[in-house]
């Protein structure tokens, strides 16, 4: 069966950028840097169980936020540890997005904004929904006071 690698493009930073990401994510793995002429070409590694691929390369090609990578967050602690890692030398967006120092798009997103905006109660998704839009980084604590007060 077919493995999908996602295969980045990095402006001659790609083993600066694996050990970024390895030292954000703790259960991250190198697998291995080539090289050709004695200079990085290819780095393989693995982030949360995804394994990527990262090529140096001429300054061609820019990552931009039509792709993104969605980080899963059980609670504050691990949205804010995430958020402000990930966003060091980067760039806040909004709704829980941001780029990081190499202009790669994050979305930081705790599981309870989509258990939230998905409430079948319409009210209380649309609060939750509203708040989110006045976000940068998603605050649960926010979140539960935009829906308190939409209680049926």
């Amino acid at each position: 069966m077919p493995t999908i690698t996602p295969f980045l493009w990095f402006d001659g930073r790609a083993e600066e950028a694996m050990n970024f990401y390895l030292s954000v994510f703790k259960d991250g793995k190198a697998f291995n840097v080539t090289r050709k002429d004695g200079k990085v070409l290819v780095v393989t590694f693995e982030l949360a169980g995804q394994r990527f691929m990262a090529l140096n390369a001429e300054p061609i090609f820019k990552f931009n936020e039509s792709v993104s990578f969605f980080v899963s967050c059980e609670g504050q602690e691990e949205v804010d540890y995430y958020w402000n890692h990930l966003l060091e030398g980067g760039q806040e967006s909004q709704c829980g997005w941001l780029k990081d120092k190499f202009g790669l798009s994050w979305q930081i997103i705790p599981s309870a904004l989509m258990k939230f905006i998905g409430d079948p109660d319409p009210a209380k998704a649309k609060a939750a929904f509203d708040a989110m839009l006045k976000m940068k980084k998603i605050v649960i604590r926010d979140l539960e006071k935009a829906i308190e007060g939409k209680a049926a």
